[in-house]
């Protein structure tokens, strides 16, 4: 991706945020030179992975296939700590048909939940023993009510409705067309995306980036290259 696209992204991701009045964090709108000016007290933040993550999985089509996140409150997975937080919470934006990919998580244990807009459309499997897709049936808690479906089979989240999904849980999801791009919150056990996803296709969780203008704001994967004070995960 170019940077320039990311920063357009950006741009209309708060836009979009404004319209349901849902508010970033400050540090959300630290520029590179903030960041390079920070000191230790910041560590939390790059240790915790929190702000802002967008990809399009290695396909070159953020709009096909896709994802605008930003993680605004985490724990550190590898955490010995006892007051170490236990939870997160992400908001996400999923446009009109706009896919990501198959995938579960190792740890995540996570409840998916539609905040406003469109209809967000779920697709469902179980993994096998060798984390393959299975072809039996899927049992999840919508809104805690028990929900049966078929592999590969689909569920629609209305504005207001969330599902919880276990780990080892594979999951597609897109906005159903026709519908309008959809505000998507995430409430989860820590979440660690360098080391808890499994994708069923290789892609490309972070994208490669070309540097065709200054960053707007910086990725969480950015705080590397701007931030010296603190553990980066690898």
């Amino acid at each position: 991706m170019k940077r320039s696209e990311i920063n357009a992204i950006m741009r209309e991701c708060i836009d979009f945020l404004d319209q349901y009045k849902f508010k970033l964090p400050p540090f959300g709108f630290w520029s590179p030179e903030d960041w390079s000016q920070k000191g230790a007290e910041c560590a939390g933040i790059v240790e915790q992975q929190l702000g802002w993550d967008i990809t399009d999985f290695g396909s070159g089509n953020f709009d096909k296939v896709g994802l605008f996140l930003f993680t605004i409150r985490n724990g550190v997975l590898t955490s010995k700590d006892p007051n170490e937080k236990v939870y997160a919470e992400k908001i996400m934006i999923v446009k009109d048909e706009q896919i990501t990919p198959i995938h579960f998580h190792y740890n995540k244990m996570e409840d998916i939940i539609n905040r406003g807009g469109g209809v967000l459309v779920i697709q469902l499997w179980n993994s096998d023993k060798d984390q393959k897709l299975a072809d039996t049936d899927v049992v999840v808690y919508i809104d805690s009510v028990r929900t049966e479906v078929k592999a590969a089979g689909t569920i629609e989240l209305q504005p207001g409705e969330s599902v919880c999904l276990p780990p080892f849980l594979y999951h597609k999801f897109w906005g159903k067309k026709g519908c309008g791009t959809i505000l998507v919150g995430e409430v989860s056990k820590v979440n660690d995306d360098q080391i808890d996803n499994h994708f069923y296709e290789e892609v490309g969780r972070f994208p490669d980036i070309e540097e065709d203008e200054k960053p707007l704001y910086l990725l969480y994967n950015d705080f590397g290259t701007y931030y010296k004070h603190a553990f980066i995960p690898k």
